[in-house]
């Protein structure tokens, strides 16, 4: 495997733009190492060894004595600074130009061009923040909703990590008890019954699956939600996408079969991102390019989180309608009853929606079905500990699955070495989760997600 990360020289100085690339008013370069106050000294006009930690001063950068430009400098000295190390940054002109040239000099000067995350990669080897807080990190800036960045913050500041290490406190507690066992087996030694022992592990056990199963509305906030909308030719899709979206974002006419591919586009309900999907109308043909369109249709109703089944409420249900009622999952759909500014006499399905796609009538209510239909029980709060990240839902499963095994061992009256076993498996993937046991190969895999200059 390509390990992104060079094996971890502590203290080395690196420098990258902190700032997203683009025109703006002004860019952030930072530095931070060992030797970020000598690089940065070789470059900027000012005293810079003497400003105080943490404070910021006006100055030029030179390189051969010409002004690179005219910026602000903050100095923040170890190890109170987001790596730990010490950080200069330079807040500069935000032109493209003008940033590259800066970073140039920087590196000229004597620090290596940063990795991807090695910024936070760096706070986390110094202690600053643990694995799930460096996760944190990107996620914050990833965050597409007011939840996501809820739940972002959360992480950021401990909240998950606490939780993980509170059940590590409860299983080594029990796991110091289960070596004992197994070192004096003849000592016959009772720190604790076995009712009791399991009593206390089957409470912990429930709390942690209890986390886990937080993933499926943390996924939710965290990546959003594909929904589709499918039906047969002519019932209004198109029309429902523009709609929702407030713009003409998809050509609409009385020709059936008007939409051949998948249409994307982002739109946002109740404060959540999704990506609708505006298919091709399903029926019958013998039209090549139709056809395929039609086969597109069918696997997007099949991988989408959530389906808006359209019907027109005109012609009432056909054949090809009930045929997508029967095959659409009920869990993750709902029926739309379209264009009720129309007038009919076919009996309305049940539990259908009534909307008017090019009138604008029950879009509202449409929003709202869409939000029970995803929530159920309600979003989570914002307070709430949810698990966003998959890799953290694994590892939580496994640890789960381990400590169930420990459980079992000690009903069956297992030997006290296969138990003790099962237990520290479950405080090694516990562990994974805050980087308290972690491979290189997982380091290398969580960092390289992150953006060059964090």
């Amino acid at each position: 495997m390509h390990f992104v990360h060079r094996p971890y020289q502590k203290g080395e100085t690196i420098a990258a733009v902190a700032t997203p690339p683009g025109e703006g008013g002004i860019a952030v370069v930072r530095i931070s190492g060992d030797k970020a106050l000598d690089v940065a000294e070789k470059i900027y006009s000012g005293p810079l060894r003497s400003y105080p930690s943490h404070t910021v001063h006006f100055g030029r950068i030179v390189k051969n004595e010409e002004v690179i430009d005219e910026v602000l400098i903050v100095v923040m000295k170890n190890p109170r600074s987001y790596t730990g190390e010490d950080t200069v940054e330079i807040h500069c002109h935000g032109g493209s130009l003008i940033t590259r040239r800066v970073l140039q000099t920087i590196l000229e000067a004597g620090a290596r061009a940063a990795l991807p995350g090695e910024f936070t990669f760096k706070a986390y080897m110094n202690g600053k923040l643990d694995l799930a807080q460096a996760e944190a990190v990107q996620e914050l800036i990833a965050a597409k909703n007011d939840l996501a960045l809820s739940a972002a913050e959360n992480q950021l500041h401990g909240a998950l990590s606490k939780k993980i290490d509170s059940f590590q406190k409860e299983l080594v507690d029990i796991a110091a008890i289960l070596e004992a066992w197994v070192d004096f087996p003849e000592e016959g030694l009772e720190f604790a019954s076995f009712e009791e022992v399991i009593a206390s592990l089957e409470l912990t056990r429930k709390k942690m699956e209890h986390l886990s199963q937080t993933f499926q509305d943390g996924k939710i906030v965290h990546e959003g939600l594909t929904m589709c909308l499918s039906g047969a030719p002519n019932v209004g899709k198109s029309s429902l996408m523009n709609a929702l979206l407030g713009k003409e974002r998809a050509i609409v006419t009385p020709i059936p079969g008007t939409t051949r591919d998948l249409l994307e586009a982002d739109l946002r309900i109740g404060g959540l991102h999704f990506r609708l999907i505006d298919t091709a109308g399903i029926r019958a043909t013998d039209e090549i390019v139709e056809q395929e369109g039609i086969r597109r249709s069918h696997q997007a109703l099949q991988e989408a989180d959530l389906i808006l089944l359209v019907l027109d409420a005109t012609r009432g249900l056909q054949e090809t309608d009930q045929e997508l009622i029967h095959i659409a999952p009920p869990h993750k759909t709902l029926v739309v009853w379209n264009k009720v500014d129309l007038p009919s006499l076919h009996p309305k399905p049940e539990n259908a929606i009534d909307v008017s796609a090019k009138q604008g009538l029950g879009l509202e209510e449409l929003r709202h079905a869409i939000d029970q239909k995803i929530w159920r029980s309600g979003p989570p709060s914002k307070e709430e500990i949810v698990i966003t990240n998959q890799r953290h839902h694994q590892a939580l499963n496994q640890a789960t699955a381990s400590l169930q095994l420990v459980i079992e061992g000690l009903q069956n009256r297992i030997s006290a070495e296969f138990v003790a076993a099962d237990m520290r498996r479950a405080l090694l993937e516990l562990g994974t989760i805050i980087g308290t046991d972690i491979s290189e190969d997982i380091l290398s895999a969580i960092f390289s997600k992150f953006c060059v200059g964090k």
